[in-house]
């Protein structure tokens, strides 16, 4: 699916992300994540082959809860719950790590903060449906 406008401004606000992956017993896992955009796949990366890594690459089906700094109509907390397939792609962790901390700390930082970080892991997500509070439903609530 082609990630509407409205869906890729909250993106490129830097709004946090939980990323919700399935542990093996079928449970929810939820991490806070750094999020951007390579055409029309979110993008996060991690330096280790921590549990979200490994329960995507056994099981793809993760969503993104986004929370928007705007109101509704109705006088409700805007935000975008996003449904979608990931899959893992070895290294660029901390490049992708640097381009989005100027978004997520500030111009200029240098992150991750080490010499000579690992490789990584980038998860690639493809957005198959979006539901949630705001202009990208086309519900007027």
């Amino acid at each position: 699916m082609k990630i509407p406008q409205d869906i890729r401004n909250l993106i490129e606000s830097g709004c946090l992300a939980h990323l919700v992956t399935l542990n093996l017993d079928g449970s929810p896992q939820v991490t806070l994540v750094w999020i951007g955009l390579d055409g029309d796949e979110i993008v996060a990366g991690h330096l280790p082959r921590n549990r979200k890594v490994r329960n995507i690459q056994r099981d793809p089906r993760v969503a993104i809860s986004l929370e928007a700094s705007t109101m509704s109509a109705m006088g409700l907390t805007e935000y975008a719950v996003l449904y979608g397939q990931a899959h893992i792609q070895e290294g660029g962790a901390p490049e992708l790590l640097q381009r989005l901390a100027q978004v997520y700390i500030g111009p200029g930082v240098k992150f991750p903060p080490m010499e000579n970080p690992p490789a990584g892991y980038v998860t690639r997500i493809r957005v198959d449906r979006i539901e949630g509070v705001g202009p990208w439903t086309g519900r007027p609530v």
